[in-house]
């Protein structure tokens, strides 16, 4: 049987509107035939049910190096636009005992009471970026994207990962470029040489001079005697602890406080205690989730997902993670509305199963702290544009704000 599928959709590198996007998608079947940059075909799939009993089961695996022909073979290489998500040896790449192996080296430091002892070290950086917008000059527009929401989470996960302030901003950049998703084959390959070299040259400094921080840890779990940790997969694990550990926290921190900027009857249910800054953050999770289009999970065996689809073994799916909150399968009460009191407030922001985010409790606690100091200090916060006009970032990976720009305060007079 061939896989039957009318139906082929070259995705917007650009992600004019990522949202009607999957909704299109979502139409023509369980998984649709996609091409990604490069010329990469791939399935995609943004029904949340099928997404989820994917993830959950066993038909999908993450390594490219053991279920990707094309990547085994050399027909997709480091030059390919999205190799940076492939390219690595981590817990995001791997499979089973290489996965659970990975995994265990940064879990425990994620765990509930590690996550909440890190509450004061979150607030003293809130309450420094929130004083400093109190220097604004009042009526006069105010970026939160650039002064709240992008450099809580980068600050703090380059404190826990001991980097020295004078790396911190070639770190930066060589993440944020890894989420561009119109680039070409020799921006792709300087791109993923650069970030590969900023983690290098962080893992020498702290091999020269160790620290109370989670890089060092690694250090010292890779040298020592009968040590399975591989450097590469040490550089791997920074490059998504540092990355993964900032991305998604900004992005969740700009759309909740854009939703409840622009819909400011939801941000009065939490001013008059009939709804919680927790409840803003999941329903921001469901509406607006900080990835779209996690990169790559392959098929280990034929998958047959009726409807005349089927995925033959070795083909690479896309999960449209940040489809599954506005399925209307999964949530067939107003499913593009944003509503605080939704009872259900389910999603895929995070991912599901082994895979899903460690550092979720984090990013949630982040946003939380984030959002309660923004709205005490500023009641009379707003939207400087109109919601629609807010500028998306160029990329079918993230669903990220480009900048959010707010009244802090009325003009003066």
């Amino acid at each position: 049987m061939e896989p039957r599928c009318p139906y082929a959709h070259v995705l917007d590198s650009r992600a004019t509107d990522v949202h009607a996007e999957a909704a299109h998608l979502r139409t023509h079947g369980p998984a649709v035939r996609v091409e990604l940059p490069g010329g990469v075909l791939a399935w995609s799939v943004t029904r949340a049910e099928v997404a989820r009993r994917l993830l959950a089961g066993r038909q999908l695996g993450k390594d490219a190096r053991r279920h990707w022909p094309d990547w085994i073979d050399g027909r997709v290489g480091l030059d390919w636009p999205l190799a940076s998500w492939v390219a690595v040896e981590s817990m995001f790449t791997t499979d089973d005992e290489d996965h659970h192996r990975l995994r265990t080296l940064t879990a425990p430091s994620f765990g509930p009471r590690r996550v909440e002892a890190l509450r004061p070290q979150i607030r003293a950086i809130v309450t420094g970026l929130v004083d400093d917008l109190r220097t604004a000059a009042p009526g006069d527009p105010v970026d939160l994207h650039a002064r709240l929401s992008y450099p809580l989470p980068t600050t703090l996960i380059c404190d826990l990962f001991g980097v020295p302030d004078d790396q911190r901003p070639e770190m930066r950049r060589v993440v944020d470029g890894v989420l561009e998703t119109g680039a070409t084959p020799e921006q792709a390959k300087a791109g993923l040489d650069d970030l590969f070299a900023a983690m290098a040259r962080l893992v020498a400094t702290k091999r020269e001079t160790p620290g109370d921080d989670m890089t060092s840890e690694l250090i010292a779990t890779r040298d020592a005697s009968g040590s399975r940790l591989s450097e590469h997969e040490l550089i791997s694990t920074l490059i998504l602890m540092i990355g993964a550990g900032s991305e998604t926290t900004v992005n969740l921190i700009d759309h909740t406080a854009a939703l409840l900027l622009a819909h400011p009857e939801q941000l009065a249910l939490i001013l008059d205690g009939a709804a919680t800054w927790r409840d803003a953050i999941e329903e921001a999770l469901r509406l607006e989730a900080p990835v779209m289009h996690l990169p790559l999970h392959f098929a280990v065996e034929d998958i047959d997902l009726g409807e005349g689809v089927l995925i033959r073994t070795g083909e690479p799916v896309l999960i449209a993670y940040g489809a599954s909150g506005r399925d209307p399968e999964l949530h067939p009460d107003r499913p593009d509305a944003f509503d605080l009191t939704r009872p259900d407030k389910t999603n895929l922001a995070f991912g599901h199963g082994r895979h899903y985010c460690l550092g979720a409790a984090l990013g949630v606690l982040e946003a939380e702290e984030a959002l309660t100091a923004l709205f005490q200090a500023f009641p009379d916060v707003r939207l400087a544009v109109p919601e629609k006009e807010l500028a998306h970032q160029e990329s079918f990976i993230v669903n990220a704000l480009r900048a959010l720009p707010v009244h802090l305060s009325p003009a003066a007079g």
